[in-house]
């Protein structure tokens, strides 16, 4: 027989007695991975409320510094005022959080576009609107369990995990709540209470 195709038998044999070992450690060790994996699940979800929770009390601390006047200003013709963000924001999570695993994640009932429509709303009004949707967003993760991080929902129709879905929103909210800061801070200027690290002023007067 030619020895290069002993000599590939041979190799064949062994890449699947390596395999074979492989897997059978692979296995052995699956109630452990498993175990791990449950663990890190439950551990998102705490840290992940935590976080929801630091979004909307950051928010709140910068609204607080406003007058309801103030909520309604917008830098240009085009922009948002924070009452706006703060409507769409609700908005946002009434779609998003009802029906979270079992509908899609964008309602047909939904009217975005009224989101966007400045409606004067009083500042205590716009405080209800603001928290009837956090609300929906804390009942509902606080609700989900560490095996629903992988079932999959759906967002527009397209399909995703429930770990990605919640992601997208850890995205959608941080970038909203970073306008409403700058745009208090625009307001305020000087008056505007920092909420964050403050600079750093050099003694010997320079910045």
């Amino acid at each position: 027989m030619d020895y290069k195709i002993v000599s590939k038998m041979l190799m064949e044999q062994l890449r699947t007695s390596r395999t074979m070992v492989l897997l059978s450690r692979w296995k052995g060790l699956g109630s452990f991975k498993g175990d791990i994996m449950y663990r890190f699940e439950e551990e998102y979800l705490r840290i992940i409320l935590g976080q929801f929770r630091h979004f909307k009390k950051r928010a709140e601390d910068g609204i607080r510094q406003l007058s309801e006047d103030e909520l309604h200003w917008k830098p240009s013709e085009e922009s948002n005022n924070i009452a706006i963000i703060i409507k769409h924001l609700s908005g946002n999570m009434h779609s998003r959080w009802i029906d979270f695993l079992t509908t899609d994640g964008e309602k047909p009932y939904r009217n975005r576009d009224m989101e966007f429509v400045d409606g004067n709303e009083s500042k205590e009004q716009l405080m209800k609107i603001w928290d009837k949707g956090w609300k929906l967003l804390f009942n509902t993760i606080e609700s989900l369990k560490a095996e629903d991080l992988l079932k999959i929902v759906t967002l527009r129709q397209q399909p995703l995990s429930a770990f990605q879905a919640i992601q997208t929103e850890v995205a959608h909210i941080s970038y909203h709540v970073g306008q409403i800061l700058y745009i208090g801070k625009q307001i305020r200027d000087k008056d505007w209470k920092i909420l964050s690290i403050p600079k750093t002023v050099r003694r010997d007067g320079n910045d």
